[in-house]
């Protein structure tokens, strides 16, 4: 079951309770009616006039008394909704079972504990669906005071689980806050209108990921986003303008109705691609991350080794019963897997560097202490980023990098499961079958793919082996590029929304 808060609150609850009591956006509303309250559901379901047509008058008045009695004190956007949806293969729940979760909500979330009805604030729950509900609450409680909102979201997420176990629905993953920020739905509509492939924030967390796997450092981080295009604007201190605290991103041609930029921090992109955690995967200071000429001119077969020994080392702790060491590594995999897609210039290893990425992150946004393991990985993505691309192999030294890729992302999959992470060991298990198709392009003979005159040269001044051949203007891409999607045509009656 999911539960979603929506953002930001409302101002008035008449447009809401129209909405819901309506016929919906495609006539999906069917039997709208309210299972629970703070009163009985008889007392505030809305008569029904002579006309057939419902009276709203009184529940509008009832929900808004408490709020209009605080006065100036009172919020600016009162109005609270939470929708709650059960999966599609689940049970259909009676009114009765919806209403027990409503209240359950509305208990953990302090807003109506139990117990207090007659003076916690105003709600209903309204069901016009056979798979959700809509909690409707208005922020003034009925004692004069208001409400105390902390960790909502969290509290509905374990409502939603509570009930996953009560009513044996399908089970969800916890609110452990490794889930990176998805898009909103302006985000998703403006992305279709402008015939983009997918949102602006999606690009920017694998922009930023791939970055910082790649950089050494500050510096090198924001350069190498300068070059792939990315507006970048960095945060000092106010204390210490040379201190530098933050930065945030934003792609050429997204921007608001005035014509700015959209930012995006890189907290609101992902909880470990913040400037304080970026700077924990780089070398420390006067560390020497030089590459030998042996890690060059093998660089294939030394990533290739250093996957292998993190695989081994992952299930080492597992059979030792000591996964939380393991954290480290299962971290820099992202990092190396990021690295790869784009040496490779692969969409399936980039599409499975972007699944993994929740199976990377530890819970409740904490950074796992550095190992061997994991900044040997952490080395491998930079070696990677630096040999920048892939040349006619007949030893095939990619195909053993993906297929032992794909091993390690099974191992971090089983640390996942083993620590009862659900959604992690899902997202580590999909980046594993997605590694696994990789390896049918590059186990079947190809056409030579030589580096760009520009590679060559760049690679030869850094020391790395340019193969002999003919070097053409371009580099051959190995996979076709996908599909441009149309945009999403507007729904009927409705202007689509924009950012």
């Amino acid at each position: 079951m999911i539960g979603k808060i929506s953002a930001p609150r409302g101002e008035r609850v008449e447009p809401l309770i129209y909405y819901l009591y309506g016929p919906g956006r495609r006539e999906e509303h069917t039997d709208p009616h309210i299972v629970a309250g703070w009163r009985h559901p008889a007392e505030l379901e809305p008569p029904l006039r002579e006309d057939g047509r419902r009276d709203f008058r009184p529940l509008f008045g009832l929900l808004s008394q408490p709020h209009a009695a605080m006065g100036t004190w009172g919020s600016a956007r009162p109005v609270w909704h939470c929708s709650m949806r059960a999966a599609p293969q689940d049970k259909t729940l009676s009114d009765d079972e919806w209403a027990q979760i409503a209240c359950d909500v509305m208990h953990r979330t302090g807003l109506a504990p139990s117990g207090e009805e007659d003076d916690a604030v105003r709600w209903v729950a309204i069901r016009h669906g056979d798979d959700h509900i809509h909690l409707v609450a208005m922020l003034a409680r009925q004692d004069g005071r208001r409400p105390r909102l902390s960790n909502e979201r969290y509290r509905v997420r374990d409502s939603c689980r509570a009930a996953e176990q009560r009513y044996g629905l399908r089970p969800t993953a916890p609110g452990d806050r490794t889930a990176a920020r998805c898009p909103s739905r302006a985000e998703s509509e403006k992305a279709a209108r402008r015939g983009l492939e997918e949102a602006p924030r999606v690009t920017l967390r694998r922009q930023v990921s791939t970055a910082a796997a790649a950089a050494g450092g500050e510096q090198d981080f924001f350069a190498r986003l300068q070059q792939a295009g990315v507006l970048v604007r960095t945060r000092h201190s106010t204390r210490d303008p040379a201190q530098l605290t933050g930065y945030a991103v934003a792609l050429p041609g997204d921007t608001t109705r005035a014509g700015d930029p959209v930012w995006y921090g890189g907290g609101k992109l992902a909880a470990d691609l913040t400037l304080p955690k970026l700077r924990r995967r780089w070398p420390r200071p006067g560390s020497d991350d030089r590459f030998t000429a042996a890690e060059r001119s093998a660089a294939w077969e030394h990533v290739a080794q250093v996957v292998d020994h993190a695989s081994a080392h992952i299930r080492s702790l597992l059979a030792g019963d000591d996964p939380g060491a393991a954290a480290d590594a299962a971290w820099a995999t992202s990092d190396t897997l990021h690295a790869a897609a784009a040496a490779l210039g692969s969409r399936i290893l980039r599409q499975a560097a972007d699944a993994y990425d929740r199976a990377a992150r530890a819970p409740y946004g904490r950074t796992p202490a550095p190992t061997p393991a994991g900044d040997g990985l952490r080395r491998a993505a930079r070696l990677l980023s630096a040999y920048g691309y892939i040349t006619s192999d007949p030893s095939f030294r990619p195909l053993v990098l993906i297929i032992r890729l794909a091993a390690l992302a099974e191992a971090v999959a089983d640390l996942r499961q083993s620590q009862q992470h659900a959604a992690q060991a899902a997202r580590a298990l999909r980046a594993a079958q997605q590694l696994h198709a990789a390896r049918g392009f590059y186990a079947a003979p190809a056409a030579a793919r030589q580096p760009s005159a520009r590679s060559a040269a760049t690679l030869a001044g850094a020391g790395f082996p340019v193969p002999p051949g003919p070097v053409p203007a371009t580099p051959a891409a190995p996979e076709p590029p996908p599909r441009p999607q149309p945009p999403a045509p507007p729904r009927p009656g409705q202007q689509p929304r924009r950012q």
